[in-house]
C-alpha cells in the first residue's frame, strides 16, 4: 500500500512550519501543502528549500485571512478578509469566477517561490465544493498536477492524488496504531491529512486547534512504519 502522509498549513505559522519540518525529517511525513496567504510564508519556503526531500503542494484557501487579489470584492467583507466560511455554499457565477482567479494567484504566487507544486488540495476541504468542480479541473489540467480526493471527484481517477483519504488522524482519533488500521483499507493508495506543529504565538492567534498540534507532531515522530506500507 502506498501511503502519503500530508501535514496541510504550511506556511500558516512558524510554529507550523518547523513542526512540519521535523514531522518530516524525523518522523513520517512525507509531503505538506503550503497556504500563500498564511503568516510565514516565506519561513515556509526557506525551511522547504533547505529539505528538498519533503514534496509541497498548495493549500487553496477561501475561508481564512485575505486574498492575495485586491478585485476580488464579491469574496470579501468589511474588513477585506474572506467572508466564506468553512461550510458548503452555493455561489453564484461572478463569485465563482473570481474564485478561479484567485486561485490562479495562489498558484502562481506559490510558482513564483521556485518550488515544484506537487498536488492541490484547500484548507477545509473548499476545493470539494460540487459548484467548484468546473474551477478545480480547469486548475488541475493546466498546471498538470494530481488534486487531493473528495466525494465529488472520486471516480475521476485521472485527477485524484490517491484513492482513499483518511481524516480520523486528528484530535483524540490520532492515534500511534496508524498504519494498522490503514492496512484493513482495501486500496492500494491512500492519503493521510495530519496537522502537526509547534505551538507559538501567532498559532494561538489564528487557530483554536493548538495543543492537539503538538500532540500529533509527537506521535508522527515516534510510529514506526509497518511492513506492506510504502511512504510516498
Amino acid at each position: 500500500m502506498k501511503v502519503i502522509i500530508n501535514a496541510d498549513d504550511f506556511g500558516l505559522t512558524e510554529g507550523i512550519n518547523k513542526g512540519i519540518i521535523k514531522a518530516h525529517t524525523d518522523g513520517v511525513v512525507t509531503r505538506t501543502t503550503l497556504m500563500m496567504n498564511g503568516t510565514a510564508v516565506d519561513h515556509a519556503v526557506k525551511a522547504a528549500k533547505a529539505t528538498p526531500s519533503l514534496k509541497v503542494g498548495i493549500h487553496l484557501v477561501l475561508s481564512y485571512g485575505k486574498p492575495l487579489r485586491d478585485d476580488v470584492d464579491l469574496l470579501i467583507n468589511e474588513s477585506g478578509a474572506f467572508k466564506t466560511t468553512k461550510f458548503e455554499e452555493t455561489l453564484n457565477n461572478e463569485e465563482i469566477k473570481q474564485i478561479e482567479q484567485e486561485w490562479e494567484t495562489q498558484i502562481q504566487a506559490f510558482l513564483n517561490t521556485g518550488l515544484t507544486l506537487d498536488h492541490i488540495d484547500s484548507h477545509h476541504h473548499v476545493h470539494g465544493w460540487d459548484c467548484l468542480q468546473p474551477v478545480i479541473k480547469r486548475l488541475q489540467e493546466k498546471h498538470q498536477v494530481p488534486v487531493r480526493l473528495t466525494e465529488h471527484i472520486h471516480n475521476q481517477t485521472d485527477m485524484i492524488l490517491t484513492e482513499a483519504l483518511w481524516l480520523d488522524f486528528y484530535d483524540k482519533l490520532a492515534q500511534p496504531d496508524l498504519f494498522e488500521k490503514l492496512l484493513e483499507l482495501n486500496v492500494d493508495s491512500v492519503e493521510v491529512m495530519t496537522h502537526p506543529a509547534y505551538i507559538d504565538d501567532a498559532l494561538l492567534k489564528v487557530s483554536s486547534y493548538t495543543d492537539e498540534r503538538e500532540r500529533e507532531l509527537d506521535l508522527l515522530t515516534s510510529m514506526k512504519v509497518l511492513e506492506g506500507i510504502e511512504l510516498c
